[in-house]
């Protein structure tokens, strides 16, 4: 099969078609025909200073992916063969990643594909359709009729945390840095587009819920960012980031507020090799799904790559302020 191998730690350019040998299947596992692969920041992340596994070099990148089933384990009993499945799994250095032809996926770790989109749309979802709804959901306990600050509300991470706090119903206002994209994130739901370029989002946040700040705030950015929206988030309310904070970070504000603060890591699980909590990973997305499915969700998979140009996709993501997801199609 043709695989993109990341050869070294290094720029893009360490990342290399190759031919490699069909992955083993295990007794749980499905062997997938991969359609496409989701490209996110931990990817290039990964590719710069190396793996979670450097003694297992060289790599396949790409922890989103969709595609069909070939063939399953004997100990199988949730899918066959010709099931369009999606998921996040792999791609961190020990098991191995999407950007490939072919990858195999512990059944219990993928969800059924949404039927009415497009493979592409499918694998830009999983990690950052978890991130979101652990995120929003999970560490913030969003409530309906709460208020909602997300920043970077056009990227990966950002345009389905919008749609999920709708869903949720909650008030949303988001940071944007353009016209476009605040035409972008409102067409999504967003109640409030804050052009962090032209304006104190602090003070917009503040007169948009007049002075109580919003009752969770979600850092997609990280930096200054996590201290910056502090003052925006109402006494005794919620900040999530899906960064490590800063260590210059001043944290005055978040205690005289009694703010509580939440770390998001979707990764974990596989990291930890933590089952329950894959499974439940997998039921999220399995939810999500059926919000595809019913046109209340959508996934922006407007960049599109063919797998060998997995190089340029990385250039592209390193540029920084993209809207909707990267892509790699992986059949030729």
């Amino acid at each position: 099969m043709k695989a993109v191998v990341m050869t070294a730690p290094g720029n893009p350019d360490v990342l290399q078609l190759r031919d490699l040998p069909l992955p083993s299947l295990g007794s749980r596992e499905l062997l997938v025909k991969l359609k496409a692969a989701g490209v996110n920041p931990i990817d290039t992340k990964l590719r710069g200073r190396g793996t979670f596994f450097p003694d297992k070099m060289p790599a396949v990148l790409g922890c989103d992916g969709a595609g069909v089933v070939e063939e399953f384990g004997a100990n199988v009993t949730k899918f066959r063969v010709g099931d369009e499945v999606y998921f996040c799994n792999g791609g961190l250095g020990g098991h191995q990643g999407n950007y490939a032809e072919y990858t195999t996926v512990d059944e219990r770790f993928a969800a059924r594909k949404p039927k009415y989109t497009s493979f592409a749309e499918a694998a830009a979802a999983p990690l950052v359709l978890i991130t979101a709804w652990e995120a929003l959901y999970e560490r913030g306990r969003l409530s309906p009729n709460e208020r909602v600050l997300i920043h970077a509300g056009a990227g990966g991470v950002g345009h389905v945390a919008i749609q999920l706090a709708k869903l949720k119903g909650a008030s949303v206002c988001t940071t944007i840095s353009s016209q476009e994209k605040a035409r972008y994130t409102q067409e999504l739901g967003a109640d409030l587009a804050i052009n962090y370029k032209q304006n104190d989002f602090v003070k917009a946040v503040l007169d948009w819920t007049n002075g109580e700040g919003v009752d969770v705030a979600f850092d997609t950015v990280g930096g200054e960012t996590l201290q910056k929206c502090f003052p925006a988030v109402r006494v005794y309310g919620d900040v999530v980031t899906i960064l490590e904070p800063d260590k210059n970070t001043i944290w005055k504000v978040a205690r005289n507020r009694n703010l509580r603060i939440s770390l998001e890591l979707m990764l974990t699980p596989m990291l930890q090799g933590m089952i329950e909590t894959q499974q439940h990973q997998a039921e999220i997305l399995e939810q999500c799904a059926t919000w595809i499915d019913e046109g209340k969700l959508k996934i922006d998979a407007r960049h599109q790559y063919k797998l060998s140009e997995a190089a340029k996709a990385h250039d592209l993501l390193e540029t920084g302020s993209i809207t909707g997801k990267i892509i790699l199609l992986t059949e030729s």
